[in-house]
């Protein structure tokens, strides 16, 4: 739990940022008529802290054994500061930076982009953290490129390197003007789509490779009734899908009887994610073929992103509802995607920014596609952002209820330590109770707390001002 201090991956990302791509234009003095006030962002740092995990934690054909939490201060002429924190994936979020490199290097990239977006803001002025959004993402992931060596750089490198700065901005400008519930932070373009108040959600635990089918049952027995289960495991294609069909045979022998009141069947619903491991529709297809020769293929509620975005595989003829989750970066890759036949959209306002979030979720509500939240392994206090977006999605098909994954509690070594970095830890809506959050008036009135200040992060920033 040591605090790393800034070292020179940010300083060599802030020095780079005036040659490479000059800084942001001032505003234009038109967008002052958008809502909100104009504020001016005068200070600015960051740190990180890297977390062990319980295990490898494997999935897109690869293992993590750590996750680094970084965390933002940004500060307004006002006097007033906000911090933003973020969790990184650099295997989900671009799998070559994370084989090409060590962990750690993949993670110092990532770090040095979040370093990169803070020194443009530093004396820029913005309105909304949409727009501001919008004017910067691209200008990092530009960045990104170069400092990677890659002209391929995957978007949402760039993006899960700016969740923290998108969650400050979105902060500071609430405080800035007096905004505080999550409820009145959300723009009314974006409302209709968030504008439910489920008293349920779904909790969705994850089962990596790694995880024992042992423990997949206990997760049952415990009360969690819908699953998410990695597939696309480390190999050739004739490889992985031998393995997936093993590991499902193995599952479905454990749980296929076990019953739910949150499904039609009355049986678990199954939901898979390949991270685009498979390369054609016909190995998919004799994936499920294999569900439904060991009688698993009803239960299937869900596969995520099966084929690598760029083999843009036209999928209107598979039959199960298939999610589109990395692939959809942006709205506009949202739309592509349901244009070719995705039923879902999995959201992560943890990994590609609550803007970037509340823009998808518009596209997918206005083509009447379902979302629910995916998780990143994010920490405690990221969860409730996350869930702050699952208590609003419209509930979804056959189950009734709103979609929440988080495995935090499955994978981090310290996560009762980091639960303590909650301000609301006792509450009793941070906890799942036979697979459910139960939602009551005190979360929505909380917003899940996330506009309450985190003690711990607070003293990070404290003990850095000292060592300056």
């Amino acid at each position: 739990m040591a605090i790393n201090r800034r070292d020179f991956i940010r300083n060599s990302a802030i020095v780079a940022s005036g040659s490479l791509f000059g800084r942001l234009s001032v505003p234009d003095k038109s967008r002052e008529n958008v809502p909100g006030k104009l504020i001016r962002i005068t200070d600015v740092d960051s740190d990180f802290e890297r977390e062990p995990l319980i295990r490898p934690f494997g999935f897109k054909g690869g293992y993590m054994k750590e996750i680094w939490q970084t965390a933002v201060l940004i500060k307004s002429e006002s006097g007033i500061h906000k911090i933003g924190i973020c969790s990184q994936s650099v295997l989900w979020s671009d799998s070559q930076i994370f084989t090409s490199h060590s962990e750690s290097e993949g993670n110092a990239l990532m770090y040095a982009m979040t370093g990169y977006g803070l020194s443009l803001l530093k004396n820029h002025s913005f309105t909304d953290p949409v727009s501001l959004l919008d004017e910067i993402w691209p200008v990092v992931y530009d960045y990104g490129k170069k400092i990677c060596s890659r002209s391929d750089l995957r978007p949402t490198f760039a993006l899960n390197s700016l969740v923290g700065i998108d969650n400050a901005i979105w902060l500071l400008y609430a405080a800035e003007n007096n905004i505080t519930n999550f409820d009145d932070l959300i723009p009314g373009s974006y409302k209709p789509a968030l504008s439910h108040h489920h008293k349920k959600i779904a909790s969705i635990p994850l089962m990596a490779y790694s995880v024992p089918v042992s423990e997949v049952k206990s997760s049952v027995d415990q009360g969690y009734f819908f699953l998410k289960i990695k597939i696309g495991q480390p190999g050739n294609q004739s490889e992985m899908l031998e393995k997936d069909m093993a590991r499902l045979t193995e599952i479905h022998r454990e749980i296929g009887n076990a019953t739910t009141d949150y499904s039609k069947s009355g049986k678990l619903p199954y939901y898979f994610d390949a991270n685009g491991r498979y390369e054609s529709k016909e190995t998919l297809m004799r994936f499920l073929d294999h569900a439904k020769k060991i009688g698993a293929f009803d239960q299937i509620a869900i596969i995520e992103e099966p084929f690598d975005e760029h083999l843009e595989i036209d999928i209107k003829d598979i039959p199960v509802r298939i999610a589109a989750d990395e692939s959809a970066h942006t709205e506009k890759d949202a739309l592509k995607r349901i244009e070719m036949g995705y039923k879902a959209i999995a959201l992560k306002a943890i990994a590609k920014t609550l803007s970037m979030t509340m823009k998808i979720a518009r596209v997918a509500y206005d083509n009447n596609v379902p979302c629910f939240c995916a998780d990143l392994t994010v920490n405690p206090i990221l969860v409730e952002w996350n869930k702050n977006i699952a208590a609003r999605l419209s509930p979804f098909p056959d189950i009734g209820i709103g979609l929440l994954e988080t495995n935090g509690h499955q994978n981090y070594r310290n996560w009762d330590i980091m639960k303590g970095f909650n301000p609301c830890k006792d509450s009793t809506w941070t906890e799942t109770k036979n697979g459910i959050f139960e939602l009551n008036d005190d979360f929505y009135d909380k917003s899940g707390g996330i506009f309450l200040p985190c003690k711990h992060y607070e003293e990070v920033f404290q003990v850095n001002s000292l060592k300056q």
